[in-house]
């Protein structure tokens, strides 16, 4: 365990397990499920070749102010893919000459932040702090951590994913040489709270989209939809997986692969609050949708889809109207369907929320070259769709 108290005011951690109680108790922090002990230790216990890390930033009086979730990645310059594929390779050769990335071997990313989840995960702030002294605490922090363990060799930092109302805290990370960029955004669609049911959300829509979304239920009828639990979820996993997978493939932005067997743990320790839901054609799955209940959120995590069936049956269309019936009857208030696919999001009526990523090279002349890069990355562009009447 390294766990001590620096000049930074700063305890750390290499495990879940070792973060004491009386911490748990301080921060208060687990009524959001990403802090939350059981939520942090499945995706830990999991991902055997990630390496975690937790920084705990305390005050003068030793207590407990922000909890930090470390994840230690090999990240592949190849893992950035973009419609712009030719864009993108040119600078992929420009940054490998410039040697920005490692020619052979991937590049070792720290990441402050959630890998698997979109959105402002990775840092908890407890109340009553000043957030931008704690953001220069944490950089702080991250630079003490990897300077006190060689073993690390650490080639860049990356701290994700802040909305457009953080900027004016973590634009404080630019006096650590950060340079901020983005990728794609999360589309999140706001639920009305006039919508009691389904039919009420298909009665705010436009003709158009309504005579879609009916079409798609039409194509689907043949789908059966069942819920996994704890105790059918193994017989299920090995197709899930492979579903996955080829949807991870065709992500334009990829931090890393998220083990499947993470969905035991979720299911177990997060009951209701875990959506799994298998989509089958007679007796084969050809699709999966999973999500996060956080207080008033449904966050959809990730989507299997069996894409030589996708077409004709409407799969994905009719995922994306599940999710949003899912959030009307549980009566939330925000359905985050995460990045990727932002056009056809747009079209149930989700809107764009631009998420910031700040990233910075150990090394001072291929960082100031890092920043000429990062400004080449942009979103994406999609036409953005309005579905429902004014």
């Amino acid at each position: 365990m390294i766990c001590c108290t620096n000049t930074n005011n700063a305890l750390f951690f290499t495990s879940v397990d070792e973060i004491s109680e009386e911490i748990w108790q301080s921060l208060n922090c687990e009524s959001n499920i990403y802090f939350q002990r059981d939520f942090l230790k499945s995706i830990e216990k999991n991902h055997p070749k990630i390496t975690f890390s937790y920084i705990v930033l305390v005050n003068d009086k030793n207590e407990p102010t922000a909890l930090a979730s470390i994840q230690i990645i090999d990240f592949l310059i190849d893992g950035i893919r973009n419609d712009l594929e030719l864009l993108i390779r040119k600078l992929k050769n420009i940054a490998r000459k410039l040697h920005i990335f490692p020619n052979k071997k991937p590049l070792k990313l720290l990441i402050a932040g959630n890998t698997f989840v979109s959105g402002e995960h990775g840092v908890f702030i407890n109340q009553n702090q000043d957030k931008k002294t704690i953001i220069k605490e944490l950089a702080k922090a991250i630079l003490h951590f990897v300077k006190s363990d060689k073993k690390l060799k650490i080639d860049a930092f990356l701290l994700k994913d802040f909305i457009n109302e953080s900027l004016f805290i973590t634009d404080e990370l630019k006096d650590f040489n950060y340079h901020p960029f983005s990728v794609e955004p999360n589309m999140m669609l706001k639920i009305d709270e006039n919508w009691r049911n389904f039919d009420d959300y298909l009665a705010a829509m436009k003709t158009k989209f309504r005579v879609k979304a009916r079409k798609a239920f039409k194509q689907s009828i043949e789908i059966r939809i069942e819920e996994v639990t704890a105790e059918n979820i193994v017989n299920q996993l090995p197709e899930m997986t492979n579903l996955y997978k080829k949807v991870a493939s065709n992500a334009d932005f990829n931090l890393g692969d998220f083990n499947l067997e993470t969905y035991k743990d979720l299911k177990e320790k997060l009951d209701e609050n875990y959506v799994l839901k298998t989509y089958w054609l007679d007796d084969k799955i050809v699709g999966f949708i999973s999500g996060v209940i956080n207080n008033k959120s449904l966050d959809a995590h990730f989507v299997g889809i069996d894409y030589q069936l996708n077409r004709e049956y409407a799969i994905y269309q009719r995922m994306l109207y599940d999710y949003i019936e899912i959030a009307i009857n549980k009566k939330l208030n925000i359905l985050n369907f995460g990045r990727t696919a932002s056009e056809i999001k747009s079209s149930v009526g989700a809107i764009p929320q631009d998420l910031t990523m700040y990233l910075r090279h150990k090394k001072s002349i291929k960082n100031r070259i890092l920043k000429l890069f990062l400004q080449r990355i942009q979103p994406t562009p999609f036409q953005q769709k309005f579905p429902f009447k004014k």
